[in-house]
């Protein structure tokens, strides 16, 4: 029988099924260690649910028909391509709808078991009509606009990722019922900001209990502004002092923690919580998935379940 306080889990193994150039810097292998880690830990295979792929249709809440197209039908000019750091091929494409699809998912399962968990998704510096950073589409942006539609009346993107969400300012700028947060590195990618509702870039020196400190008094003023009926929670990890991109010093006890806190504040205020892993860049895969199983043991504790104790931060 499978547990009952467990949070929803959100998984699909094209996740890492994407063929990519030798020492391309993206760890695409990491969604399935992390998968496999967590079913190493005892987590049933039950437990994970399987997401439909978003369609094209869908898609068109957030961006441009013409931008979906030349993805679609691999036609996007060079330059543009390069920009998103990938090679084109079908597989990116339908990879790209099914982590859209996933983090949907992941949204409408938090509003019925109030935290669930995307093993992906975090995608935020791709555009209304172009990508950028590893991004070709806005999962944060596409869940908010599609939960806007499903009924929910005011959302918080919460993102702690250590870049900036460019992408995800700009699109939801006229939105005033998506409300955008962004705590990150302030110097570092994107070179050239957009304007969150509410921005922090921290400075390379941040102490841990800084950075805490915050977290929380960032998400207690935007819960206590704005009263949103759903939190979308980046959890990226590539603001550990290990992370080849991050440029920040944080430690794994410090992303503990910061989860937590996240989630731990959310559910003293009935807030469903839908989290996505987001970012983290170490080419030591397995090193990498320590990091993001600290966002799964917050959740685990916050939910009561025994399989907190097993994951080593």
């Amino acid at each position: 029988m499978m547990p009952s306080n467990l949070p929803a889990l959100i998984y699909h193994p094209c996740y890492s099924e994407l063929t990519l150039p030798e020492r391309h810097r993206y760890p695409i292998d990491k969604y399935r260690q992390l998968y496999q880690q967590l079913l190493a830990l005892n987590v049933p295979a039950e437990a994970f649910a399987t997401p439909n792929s978003a369609s094209i249709e869908q898609l068109a809440i957030c961006h441009s028909p013409d931008y979906i197209k030349a993805l679609q039908d691999g036609s996007l000019c060079p330059k543009a391509m390069r920009r998103i750091g990938f090679p084109w091929s079908t597989a990116l494409f339908k990879r790209s709808l099914q982590s859209l699809g996933g983090s949907l998912a992941t949204a409408q399962l938090a509003m019925q078991q109030g935290i669930a968990i995307h093993l992906t998704g975090g995608y935020h510096h791709a555009f209304y009509d172009e990508g950028s950073g590893f991004c070709l589409f806005n999962d944060l942006v596409f869940t908010a606009k599609s939960m806007l539609q499903q009924g929910v009346e005011k959302i918080l993107i919460f993102d702690l990722d250590v870049h900036q969400g460019d992408g995800t300012a700009h699109m939801v700028a006229t939105e005033p019922r998506i409300i955008s947060c962004s705590i990150h590195c302030e110097k570092n990618f994107p070179a050239r900001k957009q304007v969150s509702d509410w921005d922090i870039g921290v400075s390379k020196d941040c102490s841990d209990t800084e950075y805490l400190e915050t977290v929380e008094q960032s998400l207690s003023t935007l819960i206590r502004l704005h009263q949103p009926e759903l939190v979308i929670y980046d959890a990226g990890v590539d603001c550990h002092q290990a992370d080849e991109l991050g440029l920040l010093n944080l430690s794994t006890e410090t992303l503990y923690q910061r989860d937590l806190l996240v989630l731990n504040f959310c559910r003293q205020q009935q807030i469903p919580v839908a989290a996505v892993i987001g970012g983290g860049y170490q080419r030591n895969i397995i090193a990498l998935v320590q990091l993001h199983l600290q966002l799964f043991k917050a959740a685990f504790t916050v939910t009561g379940s025994s399989l907190a104790s097993k994951i080593k931060t």
